[in-house]
């Protein structure tokens, strides 16, 4: 590049572009740190998403009831599951913690204790427990969806598409 072609007026860089340079510069930084902020917004625009968080064993009502007095550590396990927690200066109890932290909303935690006597179960307590496992379905929840089952099985084929809807079910889904 030579000197006349250095100094023309379309490299010469006028006062205005260099404004128009500044004030698109300023309003990127601007909206990357509105950008970057966002994340530590409050719960009302859902920012940072929070999980939600559960630990423990989940004890049920009818685990507690196949509780006896006499029965050795491996009977209980079997029953209960493994304890949450074991401490070795208290050999002889075991905690069984449940606890739950939805991502918006109140924690819910249940504890539930045995105690071993000469390695027999001698008493048990704690909160309240659950009648079902969080995955086991109420009765009209389970009926309706065998009921959808069946209907989607029995479904005739749509134009276009295979193994759907060809009148046969292998196995009761009851």
């Amino acid at each position: 590049m030579n000197a006349r072609q250095y100094c023309s007026p379309a490299n010469i860089a006028s006062p205005a572009r260099g404004r128009a340079l500044r004030y698109a510069r300023a309003g990127l930084v601007a909206f990357s740190l509105a950008l970057a902020l966002a994340g530590c917004s409050s719960d009302k625009w859902g920012f940072p998403y929070r999980p939600s968080v559960q630990q423990g064993n989940w004890v049920t009502h009818e685990q507690v009831a196949q509780l006896k007095q006499g029965m050795t550590r491996d009977q209980v396990r079997f029953v209960l599951g493994s304890p949450t927690l074991t401490d070795v200066l208290h050999a002889d109890r075991w905690d069984y913690v449940y606890y739950y932290k939805p991502g918006s909303g109140a924690p819910e935690e249940r504890k539930f204790t045995v105690w071993f006597k000469d390695g027999v179960l001698d008493r048990w307590e704690g909160d309240k427990q659950p009648d079902k496992q969080p995955f086991q379905l109420n009765k009209k929840q389970a009926d309706e969806a065998v009921q959808r089952a069946k209907d989607y099985a029995n479904e005739p084929p749509r134009p276009g598409q295979s193994g759907r809807g060809n009148g046969t079910v292998s196995a009761p889904l009851e």
